[in-house]
């Protein structure tokens, strides 16, 4: 997995956070890709939208680390997991399982990328999903989290893993986000990412921020740029 980083800028909140300044001044490779420009993105996004995306991502598209704004974006995940050429196996942790049919007609979602990424990439092997109703699934396993996640950790063992984190999954004390937010402590997160990091990891993306257009305090952007910190720094660490 390459360390260069990807920020993918939709709506400006890297730079509202100070994240996008804390990066560049820690010389670390980061690819800023703006988008905000592009006409029908917002949850939801139509083909030609979806064209432009690629377009802009293609150059960027080996970058190991992906920050892809708000979960207002996540479908980001499913034009860059396109690109993947080797059978991969999907691990999404989330406070929604985003495989829900598209509300209109074939429109690419926030809520439905999970399912058209199944529908448009052969090398996708299995999908893992970690968070939604307190609950892991995936092949053949439909339990309770708390459990821990050594099943999800040995069916993985030996496959090339793309992890997906919305962090909505977490609690208001460490996230903020203008959708349903779940109850993990960002300390349970890390725990998960210190295990899943160690398996053979093709990238990583990061969405569930908050931008001040969507109604983000100057509060909600210091809890959500300090979260972003600890959780790049963790990534890294893990990478050495």
């Amino acid at each position: 997995m390459k360390p260069e980083i990807l920020v993918a800028d939709f709506s400006g909140v890297y730079e509202a956070e100070d994240f996008l300044r804390c990066l560049q001044e820690q010389g670390l490779p980061v690819r800023h890709v703006e988008l905000g420009e592009i006409e029908g993105t917002v949850c939801y996004c139509d083909a030609a939208a979806e064209a432009e995306i690629r377009r802009r991502l293609a150059p960027v598209a080996d970058a190991g680390i992906r920050w892809i704004d708000s979960g207002d974006y996540h479908y980001v995940t499913k034009v860059l997991a396109d690109f993947q050429q080797e059978p991969f196996v999907l691990v999404l942790v989330d406070n929604h399982p985003d495989d829900q049919e598209p509300a209109f007609g074939g429109v690419l979602s926030c809520g439905s990328w999970v399912k058209a990424l199944r529908e448009s990439q052969p090398m996708l092997q299995a999908v893992w999903t970690l968070g939604p109703d307190h609950r892991i699934r995936g092949p053949r396993v439909d339990r309770e989290l708390e459990e821990g996640i050594d099943d999800l950790l040995e069916a993985l063992e030996g496959q090339w893993v793309y992890l997906s984190i919305d962090k909505d999954v977490l609690r208001r004390e460490e996230s903020r986000t203008d959708w349903s937010q779940g109850s993990y402590a960002l300390e349970t997160l890390a725990g998960w990412l210190r295990k899943l990091l160690k398996m053979n990891v093709v990238a990583i993306d990061l969405c569930g921020e908050f931008a001040p257009s969507k109604g983000a305090t100057p509060e909600d952007l210091r809890i959500n740029g300090k979260t972003n910190r600890y959780l790049q720094e963790l990534i890294l660490d893990c990478l050495k």
